[in-house]
């Protein structure tokens, strides 16, 4: 089977549960990657009376994140075509929602500052193989709606984050609100098992066999 006949029957397909199966867990995935980037702007004034931050050291301990997120699109944005886009988005899931929870345990700003930047790889590391995920699998007529949907769940995220923080860091504290990211990681053998690899990757790696049975 040439890639140019995947690429047609995908193009072609019509809409089915296979494809709003993989909207879905993409979705899932965008809304917990905008939970852990929006989620430190929620707790900012605590930590900032917590450890005694000024405002740029603050804002440098913010940009810790934005800055492991460069380096997360640049660098598991490419390695997915040697490894797999499947691979990849599984590891992204691991670093931002381990190190996510792992920012809850931090006692000064240094750990917290590793912490968040090694779960910035994760999340910057995430959208670039979902939006390549969604867009490779979508049919050509809907290509654009179905991404544009998968991008609403940064929006949904974030406004999670919000209206936990609202609810919990009153009553239960800051680390709470960081505690929660590990929730992705316990959803991940689901994941695992109902998101399809990349056909690009199937289709160099001579598994056409795969490729048959996705199609």
């Amino acid at each position: 089977m040439s890639r140019i006949l995947v690429e047609e029957v995908i193009d072609k397909a019509k809409i089915s549960p296979f494809h709003w199966r993989i909207l879905f867990w993409c979705t899932l995935i965008i809304i917990f990657d905008g939970y852990d980037l929006v989620i430190y702007g929620v707790v900012l004034p605590i930590l900032m009376q917590q450890w005694q931050l000024d405002p740029v050291t603050a804002g440098a301990l913010g940009s810790t994140a934005l800055f492991g997120m460069m380096i997360g699109a640049m660098a598991l944005g490419s390695l997915a075509d040697r490894y797999g886009r499947k691979k990849m988005i599984a590891l992204c899931l691991v670093l931002f929602s381990l190190f996510t929870f792992l920012c809850g345990f931090a006692q000064n700003p240094t750990q917290f500052a590793i912490m968040r930047f090694i779960a910035g790889v994760g999340i910057g590391g995430a959208m670039p193989n979902l939006v390549a995920m969604m867009a490779e699998y979508s049919p050509k007529r809907m290509r654009s709606t179905m991404v544009s949907l998968m991008f609403s769940g940064y929006a949904i995220g974030g406004m999670l984050s919000a209206g936990l923080g609202i609810m919990i860091v009153p009553s239960m504290g800051w680390e709470w609100m960081f505690y929660l990211g590990i929730i992705p990681l316990f959803l991940l053998p689901l994941i695992w098992k109902f998101l399809p690899e990349s056909l690009g990757f199937l289709m160099r790696h001579g598994k056409e066999a795969e490729v048959r049975k996705i199609l």
